[in-house]
């Protein structure tokens, strides 16, 4: 096995002493987007009964990466197994701001990366939330001005961007760098490398002026980095097995979970069937993920963009829990974080009774599940 394709050892996850206070910010805004959405389908819910709650109101980023949710909202396919609770939905830019409205009770349910999930899990003491579902593999690249960076050893000295400190692109970014024996402080950014942590909206344009020579972002930003020019240095998927990673859970909090099961059962439902819809319609469901990133921004993104990005990302229900059990065991290597009690931090029951449902196999929790 190559050294690119070698799983990584020690991805750092930090400990976050001090997420950033945005719970009610639920405008912290991702890829051009800037106020919360209300979701309704094409006809509105009508009469339908509803469930335990009026309401649910579900949190994600308007990246490609977020595919499951961006194409199950714009299509009415979430809402559809919902009836008369009406769905609601913010976005972010990234997870610890999302994370941060999870515990405040501003959402209930959220599309998010593993790092701020493992986080926010072990800063409530293993009571805040529970992961209940995979979205999303893949779709994370280090993109790079070729005139300034050719190789890996020409990062060094560099300014990387990263979305927010503690994300998930930033803690893989700080791990990344600790594995080529560069040291950088995961707080301040500071070191061999610098890591600016820059709003993905944000980030084109930094990278167009010059003021960052690279970035480790999501899709669609790494692809629309690439059409200001940018060459893509590395592929995160080259580092794992299988080239297959976690890139985003669905996670809820535990109070919403214990008082609404019916509620997530129905947002499970509905993610499980918007990812079998995605899969049989590819060319329909990019079409739809666009049209809903247009809402959310303005516009629409154009096929040189949209392309590559819809292209390197895999839906699936799985929650690839052994990748995330890998990140937290390398965090700890790394001493980046004191060693956590994740047991229990997935909770598959309802996922698994939808999959059963839809003649489906059961998804594993890697030991990590609720017992």
């Amino acid at each position: 096995m190559s050294s690119a394709a070698r799983p990584p050892r020690r991805r750092a996850l930090t400990a976050l002493a001090a997420l950033p206070l945005l719970a009610l910010a639920l405008g912290a805004c991702g890829y051009g987007s800037q106020k919360d959405s209300a979701a309704e389908p094409a006809g509105g819910t009508g009469n339908a009964k509803k469930l335990s709650a009026d309401t649910v109101r579900i949190g994600y980023f308007p990246n490609i990466t977020h595919a499951t949710p961006l194409v199950g909202e714009q299509e009415g396919l979430i809402q559809k197994e919902l009836g008369g609770t009406k769905l609601r939905s913010a976005t972010f830019n990234a997870g610890p701001s999302e994370i941060e409205a999870l515990n405040a009770g501003s959402i209930d349910i959220g599309w998010i990366g593993p790092s701020p999930a493992i986080n926010g899990y072990v800063k409530s003491k293993g009571k805040g939330l529970r992961i209940v579902s995979g979205s999303a593999s893949g779709g994370v690249k280090l993109v790079v001005d070729p005139k300034k960076i050719s190789s890996v050893e020409d990062v060094k000295g560099k300014r990387i961007a990263t979305p927010q400190k503690g994300n998930t692109q930033d803690v893989a970014f700080l791990h990344w760098i600790a594995q080529q024996g560069w040291k950088a402080d995961p707080q301040s950014g500071k070191g061999d490398v610098s890591v600016v942590r820059t709003d993905n909206k944000v980030t084109p344009d930094a990278f167009k002026s010059g003021s960052v020579d690279g970035a480790w972002v999501p899709e669609p930003t790494a692809s629309k980095l690439v059409s200001e020019g940018g060459k893509v240095l590395l592929d995160e998927a080259a580092l794992w097995p299988d080239k297959k990673f976690v890139i985003t859970n669905v996670v809820v909090s535990q109070k919403f979970l214990d008082a609404h099961p019916d509620v997530v059962e129905a947002v499970l439902r509905g993610s499980v069937r918007t990812n079998a819809w995605i899969k049989a319609n590819p060319g329909k469901a990019e079409a739809s993920a666009n049209a809903a990133l247009k809402k959310l921004s303005g516009k629409e993104l154009p096929a040189q963009i949209l392309d590559p990005a819809w292209k390197s990302i895999e839906v699936l229900d799985d929650p690839l829990a052994a990748t995330l059990r890998t990140e937290a065991a390398n965090a700890v290597t790394a001493g980046l974080l004191e060693e956590p009690d994740l047991s229990g931090i997935y909770d598959l029951t309802l996922l698994n009774k939808v999959l059963k449902a839809e003649g489906r196999p059961a998804v594993d929790a890697a030991k990590l599940g609720k017992q």
